[in-house]
């Protein structure tokens, strides 16, 4: 390939400002409330409100921050208030999707639950509603499920909420990667008993930090704002009756995300083109797009990542931290891509390694569609199978995809990742 490195790293998804959010920024300097209160937090807890549809949105730290509270919540909800060093979870089991960022589940041990992951599908790369039911028909007692809507893919929502119904547990949406992406017209946070996004500083809509608590519930949205003022009760000093948390979100950081929250349209509409471009350029080529439900959903596009034939996947071996392949004539594979890309000053990144396959969670159950689970994990060591998350981790990759790559940057990423085939 005749190509130079790019002069300026092309990034996977940067931060894109636009000066509103100086402007609100400097608002906080001027007025003083350099705090976790101000107009600016007042502000963003309405405009994210009114834009996803829900009656409260909580301002918060991050989006772990926000997931935590989440939990919490619906622990108390489903088992009461604990016990003094109890989590709300204390002992219980959470189902959880497989294939994420370990933010997700991390809330649940906070809690002193423990998660079992549920296997992923292939039509959107979430929870497989399939694998959640033969779940419930193993742990009957599971209460709780925590669903992600993985690089912004709205999950299937209708079967899961179908399957949380049957079995009467609550739902908590994950969609801190989903903000904007919608479900039969609605937004995503809206489906659970409690919803999180994030403003990360990678996220499609930024604070450099920052979450949302999401809820309907007014009595929810109290209980979240004061756990996260270190639960401070109505008194002329210091009272505390119950464990809080220092998790509101800063005013300057919050004039950030003011200033950001009017362009999201504009955003997705970005990532959306990015997605298509790939989608187009890669024609030809033994891969696909990280897929969605077309005719239901429609995401925000916030990641482009794709997956390569099984057919057309050179030598790969990964362990812990590091991977090795072998370049075969008319194949490739996500580290192969992954290190080409590099070289030539573009990041891209590792479809996210499943919860299952984590050390940390090497020994917490694991379902799949079939039920079987970690009976099937001795496979793995000749590789005869797979099960879906460590199938889409083994042969997919994020592609750069931020929104300020120029389409004639985004062709040159398109015909480096076509060579790695030649």
């Amino acid at each position: 390939m005749n190509f130079k490195p790019f002069e300026k790293k092309i990034w996977l998804s940067s931060p894109t400002m636009h000066g509103d959010e100086q402007k609100w920024v400097n608002d906080a300097f001027e007025k003083n409330w350099i705090t976790t209160a101000g107009e600016n937090v007042n502000e963003v807890e309405k405009l994210v409100s009114d834009y996803i549809g829900c009656n409260y949105a909580v301002a918060l730290s991050c989006g772990t921050s926000a997931l935590h509270l989440a939990v919490k919540l619906a622990g108390e909800k489903l088992y009461g208030m604990p016990k003094p060093n109890e989590g709300t979870l204390q002992g219980r089991k959470v189902f959880c999707s497989d294939m994420t960022f370990d933010a997700t589940v991390n809330p649940i041990a906070y809690e002193n639950g423990e998660a079992v992951f549920i296997d992923t599908e292939y039509d959107t790369w979430n929870m497989d509603p399939v694998a959640l039911e033969k779940a419930f028909e193993l742990y009957p007692d599971v209460k709780l499920v925590v669903l992600v809507h993985l690089y912004g893919t709205p999950a299937k929502l209708d079967e899961i909420l179908a399957v949380c119904k049957k079995h009467g547990a609550l739902l908590i949406e994950d969609a801190a990667e989903s903000f904007g992406a919608t479900y039969k017209g609605k937004q995503t946070g809206t489906f659970g008993i409690g919803n999180v996004i994030s403003f990360n500083g990678n996220k499609i809509i930024t604070g450099s930090s920052g979450g949302m608590f999401l809820t309907d519930n007014k009595e929810d949205a109290d209980k979240a704002r004061k756990w996260s003022t270190q639960s401070r009760e109505n008194a002329p000093w210091y009272q505390h009756e119950e464990i809080g948390y220092n998790y509101r979100m800063s005013n300057i950081i919050a004039g950030i995300v003011r200033g950001q929250i009017s362009y999201l349209d504009e955003h997705i509409a970005q990532k959306k083109a990015i997605y298509e471009r790939y989608k187009e350029g890669f024609k030809g080529l033994p891969v696909s797009m990280n897929p969605y439900d077309e005719k239901n959903s429609v995401p925000n596009f916030w990641l482009s990542c794709l997956i390569i034939d099984e057919d057309a996947m050179c030598k790969q071996v990964r362990s812990g931290t590091e991977s090795l392949y072998i370049h075969e004539k008319g194949k490739s594979c996500p580290s192969e891509i992954l290190d080409v890309l590099s070289k030539y000053n573009a990041e891209g990144r590792p479809i996210w390694k499943p919860m299952h396959k984590q050390p940390i969670y090497r020994l917490n159950p694991f379902v799949t569609a079939d039920g079987n689970g970690r009976a099937r994990t001795n496979a793995y060591i000749d590789g005869s199978c797979t099960d879906v998350g460590e199938d889409i981790f083994r042969r997919g990759l994020c592609l750069p995809s931020d929104n300020k790559m120029m389409p004639e940057e985004q062709d040159i990423i398109i015909q480096i990742i076509r060579g790695c085939f030649a």
